[in-house]
């Protein structure tokens, strides 16, 4: 009964979002390409920045929205009946602007944005699956870990468009200069270490130059948090047990953690990790006051480009895993596209074909290039052209599905800085703050799991 009820509950919310959507959405006909008439339909796309220009940032007057603008402009002339309106969110107003959409049903039609920021939306019953525009083709060309990024309970939500890959980079000449050659890996290419390596590689580091940090560890805030859990999975531990639930308080999670403090103590981090945010960190490590740093793909172009044009001192930048057990810890955040579930089925059959258009066109998925792109068929046609493209694809086994598209992640981010500020700063042990955090977290899991339409 209380599933029917939600069910009832959710149908009478999207209905009343289909009236209000619909009213503002329909319109005169008009001619399609066939000459038929068709109604005429205008759509809301919504995006956080992501890049400038249409395929580059130098282009003539590229800014964030150039891209969909010019989408829509190819797609309008196909489809005379659609209009596409696009709209540039800024990224820290995300939440807020949607919160405000889906309590006022004025939510929009599609938005695009990192596939982890908008699982929520997914959960709560107001996105629809996107398989049916998905073609064979498209699936092979796509790998399966970028897949299982964008699926929850065998449903895509999110169509896959471009992914930044989550690692470490290192200061290869504070290696040299210590004689940690045989730990570099060649310029395009990302080394492997084992947890025994990076206490090496950071001892040897702080015998060198007293003044470096040699890792850099920070859990001020939620913010930076992706590398903090992908720590954790140093000695084998997956984070979610195969039901969904927290499990990274048992015995390789608690090593992990108690791993990163030891470094700590032992003065082979930062100094004040409980102070430090993941932007304080970089700008250390662009600053060579740190040796090793978390990064991803947009941050290390950022600090090359930085280095190219003067901003930031040049130096030997390399790539690495995050040390694993079995095998190397990677992830990636996949940028992707979503089409809200407005109830009006030619709104959301118009969303969809526009997302599908964009996202398998030949000339528009060049743009992916602007990040990493998911699709092998444009990797390769741009692999003499970005060198570390390969190292990347390489890469892609060892990507992990971070999140786990779990219900509540974004309340999991905010349970979890507090328990490692607990451990470095001493309150707690390793042990009672992964003890605590399970127990907070899967109380988080369970309350957004109940209200999961998608999950009931």
């Amino acid at each position: 009964m209380k599933r029917r009820n939600k069910v009832m509950m959710s149908a009478l919310a999207l209905t009343t979002s289909v009236l209000l959507l619909g009213a503002c959405g329909k319109g005169e006909n008009k001619k399609s390409a066939t000459g038929k008439d068709q109604e005429a339909i205008t759509l809301e796309m919504w995006l956080t920045p992501q890049w400038k220009g249409v395929l580059d940032d130098k282009e003539e007057k590229a800014d964030y929205d150039s891209f969909f603008k010019e989408a829509a402009k190819r797609y309008e002339e196909k489809n005379p009946n659609v209009h596409v309106n696009v709209q540039v969110i800024p990224g820290e107003q995300r939440a807020d602007k949607l919160s405000v959409a889906v309590q006022t049903k004025e939510l929009p039609d599609m938005f695009f944005d990192s596939s982890f920021a908008l699982s929520e939306y997914a959960h709560m019953g107001v996105l629809a699956p996107l398989d049916d525009i998905i073609d064979e083709k498209s699936q092979k060309d796509i790998p399966k870990s970028i897949w299982e990024n964008v699926q929850i309970n065998d449903k895509t939500y999110f169509y896959p468009f471009a992914h930044n890959p989550g690692t470490l980079s290192y200061n290869a000449e504070m290696f040299k200069e210590a004689g940690l050659e045989k730990y570099m890996a060649p310029e395009y290419e990302i080394a492997n270490w084992s947890s025994d390596d990076l206490k090496v590689i950071s001892k040897k580091l702080k015998e060198t130059n007293q003044e470096v940090a040699p890792f850099g560890l920070f859990a001020k805030n939620n913010q930076g948090d992706t590398w903090n859990m992908s720590y954790l999975r140093m000695f084998g531990n997956q984070f979610f047990d195969k039901d969904g639930k927290i499990n990274v308080n048992d015995e390789t999670g608690v090593k992990a953690l108690e791993f990163l403090d030891d470094m700590r103590k032992d003065g082979l981090t930062t100094k004040g990790v409980e102070t430090l945010s993941s932007n304080d960190v970089n700008a250390m490590f662009q600053n060579k006051q740190t040796a090793i740093n978390f990064t991803n793909s947009v941050l290390f172009n950022g600090i090359k480009s930085d280095m190219a044009s003067g901003k930031v001192a040049p130096f030997d930048m390399r790539l690495a895993n995050i040390p694993g057990k079995d095998q190397p810890v990677s992830f990636t955040y996949v940028t992707s596209s979503v089409v809200f579930d407005s109830g009006d089925e030619a709104r959301i059959k118009a969303a969809k074909d526009f997302v599908k258009f964009y996202s398998t066109d030949k000339e528009l998925v060049k743009a992916s290039k602007n990040a990493l792109p998911v699709r092998d068929s444009v990797a390769t046609e741009f692999a003499e052209d970005m060198p570390y493209l390969k190292a990347y694809q390489d890469n892609s086994e060892n990507i992990i599905n971070f999140s786990n598209n779990t219900p509540g992640y974004v309340e999991l981010r905010n349970a979890f800085f507090p328990e490692l500020q607990a451990v470095y700063t001493g309150e707690k042990t390793a042990q009672e703050a992964l003890n605590s955090f399970a127990e907070n977290g899967n109380r988080i899991i369970d309350e957004n799991t109940k209200k999961s339409v998608i999950l009931n």
